[in-house]
């Protein structure tokens, strides 16, 4: 499992996330953390995530300003 802070990035940090699990193996667990801003960067996270073919494990409220997801790369999905 590997955690990835990816707050610096602000609301472009989809690219980013989607590259690091291309790199990830199968059903190895990535955490991200990101920056909430006006909260639609929850639902377009979970969003990208389902469309490359992943698994959301956890998605919750980190602290005042910050977000994190758990996501799980499964067999057969995307290399």
């Amino acid at each position: 499992m590997q955690r990835y802070d990816l707050r610096h990035l602000g609301d472009d940090f989809y690219d980013r996330m989607l590259e690091i699990m291309s790199k990830t193996k199968k059903d190895e667990v990535s955490i991200f953390m990101f920056e909430i801003g006006d909260f639609s960067p929850i639902q377009k996270s979970a969003d990208v995530i389902k469309e490359a073919g992943y698994e959301l494990m956890n998605s919750l409220k980190f602290n005042e300003a910050d977000w994190t997801i758990v996501v799980k790369k499964n067999e057969g999905e995307r290399s």
